[in-house]
């Protein structure tokens, strides 16, 4: 099994087709579809099933693909700090659920270190998405949350593809609102009180599971929900039509501006914030940084 042959499966997979594929790798679609033939033979699965219509990937194809990116990835990391003259700039890249002080930790590092030497990217998304961003080393860390709910689904899910969950800190759960609703001059909200208002849940794509909601209480049936895919959307709706939605408490009034409030809410629901990263993997000098600065934020929880 060669290096060429992991990026010949993955250009098909990528293209959704024998002939793209090949037209994209500059070789003739028999050589392509011999060399993926012998592969196959070799490591004893099939990665693509064959039709009149195309191909599609295999459950084991899956499987093997994903290592096979992470193979290639690990690669090009290696061509690029020991085989390159030129001089790169390190990477540091991060994934995370709608946190602001995830953010502003982020934008701390980057303050401390600039971006003379480092490449910073950071990627607000979905659930399944961190975790695959960290599994095909897109990103280095994902950062989210676990509760009684969807703990024993997620942990499952992150086994499955060698990743580990590390405990930041936990809370209790927060309603998120506009200073000027009704009800974000009193010290604690029930359920029953925001019945009237519109919940605001970010949206999973096709893994609109409830284990995958960022939001605790993802199974209550609210009167009104709204779903939305990110968060200066969620701010907006706060603010139109009083809007809400559940968080840990932790608002930075920096980055979102102080016409937000956050109130407890009457319930038992504990959220546990934590970061994901490649089993057995170390994490970088930056990477070390970031987490020192999330636990910074535990002091706003206590």
């Amino acid at each position: 099994m060669t290096l060429q042959q992991m990026r010949y499966a993955i250009m098909i997979a990528d293209k959704g087709s024998m002939n793209e594929a090949a037209k994209s790798l500059f070789i003739s679609q028999p050589s392509l579809s011999g060399t993926i033939k012998e592969l196959e033979k070799e490591i004893g699965i099939s990665i693509f099933r064959r039709t009149n219509r195309g191909i599609t990937i295999t459950a084991e194809g899956k499987e093997f693909l994903s290592y096979a990116r992470q193979m290639i990835e690990q690669y090009r990391m290696m061509e690029e700090r020991y085989l390159d003259n030129k001089t790169t700039k390190k990477k540091f890249h991060v994934s995370t659920q709608h946190y602001t002080f995830a953010v502003n930790a982020f934008a701390t590092l980057v303050q401390k270190f600039g971006m003379d030497e480092y490449e910073f990217a950071i990627y607000e998304t979905r659930t399944h998405e961190i975790m695959d961003d960290v599994k095909n080393f897109r990103s280095e860390i994902g950062i989210l949350c676990l509760n009684d709910f969807n703990e024993k689904v997620l942990t499952k899910v992150l086994h499955e593809n060698d990743l580990e969950f590390h405990k930041l800190f936990s809370c209790n759960t927060y309603v998120y609102l506009s200073s000027s609703n009704p009800l974000a001059s009193q010290k604690v909200i029930t359920m029953k009180e925001l019945e009237d208002y519109p919940c605001l849940s970010f949206d999973q794509g096709e893994y609109n599971s409830f284990y995958f909601n960022e939001e605790v209480l993802s199974t209550y049936e609210y009167k009104k929900l709204i779903k939305v895919n990110d968060r200066a959307t969620i701010l907006n709706m706060m603010v139109a039509i009083n809007g809400y939605t559940l968080c840990s408490g932790i608002i930075c009034e920096e980055l979102n501006g102080s016409g937000f409030c956050a109130i407890p809410l009457a319930c038992d629901d504990i959220m546990t914030i934590g970061y994901v990263t490649r089993r057995g993997v170390t994490l970088s000098k930056l990477g070390n940084l970031y987490i020192e600065e999330l636990r910074k934020c535990q002091k706003d929880v206590l």
